[in-house]
């Protein structure tokens, strides 16, 4: 993961980024991907666990390769 995010990418898609990882370094994972998303990059992130997708400004929902949800993230 350091090696892709040192040349602070404009582009980030991470496939299960904490699948293997206890919460806490989970967490920590999460919170440096979505620094990227402050500076202006565009981050796809890829997940089973609805905490991680709740973190995002979209949520995209897939089942047996079709689209069966779309929602926008109220963000207060």
């Amino acid at each position: 993961m350091a090696r892709a995010l040192v040349n602070n990418p404009v582009v980030i898609l991470a496939d299960e980024p904490t699948a293997a990882l206890d919460s806490e370094t989970a967490e920590s994972v999460m919170t440096l991907i979505l620094s990227f998303k402050e500076k202006g990059a565009t981050v796809l992130v890829a997940t089973h666990d609805d905490k991680v997708a709740k973190l995002g400004d979209r949520i995209l929902r897939i089942n047996d390769g079709r689209l069966i949800t779309s929602s926008e993230m109220a963000k207060s």
